[in-house]
């Protein structure tokens, strides 16, 4: 008994995707590998060559640049209670909850 999952029509269609997927990873492998490509010139020695830049000719005139206005510094900071209280019944809490256990 044929059904559609096994009929040629569909044989076909497999054997196609089967030949897409293969090609691809074809590509991949192939594709992924780069070469190198040889050095230019004939100084295979590796001796590199020393660029020296002279600017002792220059000269740089210009003013400084500031902000105009007038500063602001905060120096003295506002007076603040203390955020940590001092608990005066703490021993007595300590003494009421040993008693407890």
């Amino acid at each position: 008994m044929l059904t559609d999952l096994c009929s040629g029509t569909n044989l076909k269609g497999s054997t196609t995707m089967r030949k897409l997927v293969s090609a691809l990873a074809l590509l991949l492998l192939v594709g992924g590998t780069a070469l190198a490509q040889p050095a230019k010139g004939g100084d295979k020695g590796g001796g590199n060559k020393v660029k020296v830049y002279d600017f002792s000719g220059d000269t740089i005139e210009g003013d400084l640049v500031k902000p105009e206005g007038t500063d602001v510094s905060v120096t003295d900071f506002g007076k603040h209670s203390s955020l940590i209280k001092i608990r005066t019944n703490f021993i007595p809490e300590i003494i009421k909850s040993a008693e407890d256990l």
